[in-house]
């Protein structure tokens, strides 16, 4: 019986051996290459939370230096988060604040300039468009509506719709573009909810240009209901 089990252990070993050395380069390869991406993976979210850190404090110095009102400390500030942290949501938040802060200064063409990095670069849907739509404040504001119109084109978020719709409402009436005005404002007041106090800013923008959003809004309603009376 010892004799079986040692055969049986001897042809187990065997079996291994042959199993490891047709295929034990290739496993040593797999767990070195598993190591090294478990390695790789640890080491990038430690220069990650690196980056967050350092970006953190730099941005805390453009606050202050945009409550100091120091534009050339601003510029220099911002300047810097662009170069060393462009990809973090430290340095696109910096580029929202420098837009408003140039724009309070007069300095249009800058502040453009800090949305369109912003919207060009934030990973953040959100702040994307929120510097698309602050970009085509100021272009509108400017005269240049093509252009601001352009920056409402494309995909935004669900929750910015009615937002960009009013944009468009403003632009096409500058414009004189009355018919097409009416029929943004009237998307708008449809997608914003009815206890935004916008909405009732896009009311008063309708009534100006003689239309009342309310009938059109409550008719289908009210068609609903005739339907099912008997």
């Amino acid at each position: 019986m010892a004799n079986q089990l040692d055969l049986e252990e001897q042809e187990q070993l065997d079996q291994i051996k042959h199993f490891w050395k047709q295929y034990g380069n290739l496993i040593t390869w797999v767990l070195a290459l598993v190591m090294a991406c478990v390695a790789g993976w640890n080491g990038y979210q430690y220069w990650q939370r690196n980056q967050a850190t350092q970006a953190a404090a730099m941005f805390d110095e453009v606050e202050r230096m945009a409550q100091l009102a120091d534009m050339a400390k601003v510029d220099r500030a911002f300047g810097d988060m662009k170069e060393r942290f462009a990809t973090t949501t430290y340095a696109q938040h910096s580029g929202l604040l420098a837009a408003r802060l140039y724009a309070e200064a007069g300095k249009a063409e800058q502040a453009k300039a800090a949305l369109l990095w912003v919207s060009e670069n934030a990973s953040d849907p959100g702040l994307q468009a929120i510097a698309r739509l602050r970009l085509a404040g100021l272009l509108t504001q400017s005269k240049d509506y093509a252009q601001a119109l352009a920056q409402l084109d494309g995909k935004f978020p669900p929750d910015f719709s009615a937002l960009v719709a009013d944009r468009r409402g403003d632009i096409h009436s500058l414009q004189g573009k009355t018919a097409d005005a009416k029929a943004e404002y009237q998307k708008a007041y449809a997608a914003f909810d009815e206890r935004t106090e916008y909405r009732r800013l896009v009311e008063i923008k309708l009534n100006a240009l003689g239309s009342d959003p309310r009938p059109a809004a409550s008719a289908p309603a009210a068609t609903s209901s005739s339907a099912v009376t008997p």
